[in-house]
């Protein structure tokens, strides 16, 4: 399985939205960036499922643009005109070559959901490895109307709870790809939980 940030060259503000390789080619959010559909296809000719850990524009910016260029399902928490497939807390995933459980982690947004594999977590917007506010550390905007502090906090303390020790790589939705070394991904989550428990304004 390899996992490849199909919006990595964005000039636009968009979200980090990743192609998994392998028997199931999958996209992990669709991002805003114009034309992202283009660039899956030179990874992959088709890909069979395009999963949302939350529907801000800048995941689903370009979804249907996607959805359009390839035959794919969609899976997603909250409601979607084209969504195939509902999301629950601890339904399994298959993406590339891996089964995924469904953690629902909301406070960022009502309807986030991560993905955790035996080596793998993409964490979409409730933690993140840096963002410009933290490094090695740091968790999603809670200033907005329908975002919670609180729960953000009990989504991170929940993830810490059903992170398998096996887990060696964290794909967020924004910032740097994390990969275990001398600190874990669990050191990780642990240190921005301590600093979204501050309660400080993030930025």
């Amino acid at each position: 399985m390899a996992v490849h940030n199909i919006t990595a060259d964005a000039e636009g503000f968009t979200c980090n939205a990743y192609l998994v390789t392998g028997e199931s080619p999958t996209l992990v959010d669709a991002g805003a960036m114009p034309g992202v559909e283009t660039v899956v296809s030179e990874f992959v000719d088709d890909v069979e499922r395009v999963v949302l850990t939350h529907q801000h524009s800048d995941h689903v910016g370009e979804l249907d643009a996607v959805l359009d260029a390839f035959d794919a399902d969609l899976y997603a928490y909250a409601d979607h005109p084209d969504r195939t497939h509902e999301l629950a807390d601890g339904d399994t995933v298959t993406m590339g070559d891996e089964a995924f459980d469904v953690v629902y982690t909301p406070g960022h947004a009502d309807d986030h959901v991560s993905f955790v594999s035996d080596t793998t977590l993409f964490s979409g917007d409730v933690v993140v490895y840096n963002d410009g506010a933290f490094e090695d550390g740091s968790f999603g905007r809670t200033d907005m109307p329908g975002q919670s502090r609180e729960r953000l906090i009990e989504s991170l303390e929940t993830l810490l709870a059903r992170l398998p020790a096996s887990v060696e790589a964290m794909y967020a939705g924004h910032g740097d790809p994390f990969y275990a070394d001398e600190e874990s991904v669990r050191d990780v989550i642990e240190r921005a939980l301590s600093r979204a428990e501050r309660r400080e304004p993030k930025y």
